[in-house]
């Protein structure tokens, strides 16, 4: 480790690896400013390897290809442009409808594979990407 520097890491029984090294400096100033309210400590958090592997859903994955799968079996393959007639807004709202008034998850899967399906080739005549952020964040639960 490098001279005037030193290995902190969180507690809290998380069990990620969340050691990081900072110099003793930035580390005393950092815990001065926090506690005269003036910032917050900065989060820790675990390595980009380990959160690749905890910040997704396998399961949840699996569960969409074999839902497109089945679309494309049913209903036409991805590549088909007669599959593009369909409304995936009108469609996501409708899943998103019927999610909240069952509580049934099959119909989140849906609303994700006609995000997809949106995203893919957009129908909204705005449809652009870039990445922002609004600080329009879901909410807490208390």
């Amino acid at each position: 480790m490098p001279s005037g520097s030193a290995a902190l890491g969180v507690g809290g029984g998380s069990g990620c690896n969340t050691e990081v090294s900072v110099t003793t400096t930035e580390h005393i100033r950092a815990h001065l400013l926090a506690s005269l309210g003036y910032a917050t400590a900065p989060r820790r958090l675990p390595p980009l390897a380990e959160m690749q592997q905890t910040e997704w859903s396998v399961a949840f994955e699996r569960h969409m290809r074999n839902r497109l799968i089945m679309g494309g079996i049913r209903y036409g393959l991805f590549c088909d442009p007669d599959k593009w007639r369909s409304d995936f807004l009108a469609g996501m709202a409708k899943k998103m409808k019927s999610y909240r008034q069952t509580g049934n998850t099959e119909h989140l899967v849906d609303v994700a594979n006609y995000a997809l399906l949106e995203f893919v080739r957009p129908q909204h005549p705005g449809a652009h990407w870039r990445a922002e952020d609004d600080h329009d964040h879901c909410p807490r639960r208390e």
